[in-house]
C-alpha cells in the first residue's frame, strides 16, 4: 500500500474517531489487532458495542468509500469482532456493525455513518 493511501486511512480514521465523539459514542480502542486482523474502532454506542471500519477516500472516481467493504472484509471483520468478545468476555453484550465512510475532497471531509452496516459473517457461531 502507498504511504499516501496509508496516510490518507490514517487521517480518515481521525476524521471518524472525532466524529464518532461528537455524536457520544465512546471510543474503546482505535486499531484493535489479533491474530485474525484489524478493526478500525471498537466503541460504545449507548449499550452496544460497535465494530467500526472507516472508508476513506478523497474523490468518488472509483465508487463511494463504502462500497469498497467486500463480503471478504465483513468476514475478517466478523472473526475480529467475536474474537474480541470472547476474549474480554463480552459475548451477553448487544453488538453491531458499523462502517463510516470519509469522501475527502478538496480539504473538506464528508462523514457518512452507518450503522448496522452489515451481519455477522454467517459461517460464525459465538
Amino acid at each position: 500500500m502507498s504511504k499516501t493511501r496509508i496516510n490518507l486511512g490514517k487521517e480518515g480514521e481521525k476524521i471518524a474517531a472525532g466524529f464518532l465523539r461528537e455524536n457520544q459514542y465512546r471510543i474503546l480502542k482505535m486499531n484493535y489487532k489479533n491474530r485474525f486482523g484489524e478493526i478500525d474502532v471498537i466503541a460504545k454506542d449507548k449499550d452496544t458495542i460497535c465494530f467500526i471500519e472507516v472508508k476513506a477516500r478523497t474523490s468518488d472516481e472509483f465508487g463511494l468509500p463504502e462500497e469498497a467493504l467486500t463480503p471478504a472484509k465483513q468476514k475478517k471483520i466478523s472473526q475480529v469482532a467475536v474474537s474480541f468478545l470472547k476474549e474480554k468476555k463480552l459475548l451477553d453484550q448487544k453488538a453491531r456493525f458499523d462502517v463510516v465512510s470519509v469522501m475527502d475532497a478538496e480539504g473538506i471531509p464528508k462523514i457518512n455513518l452507518i450503522k448496522n452496516a452489515f451481519e455477522l459473517a454467517p459461517s460464525f457461531t459465538i
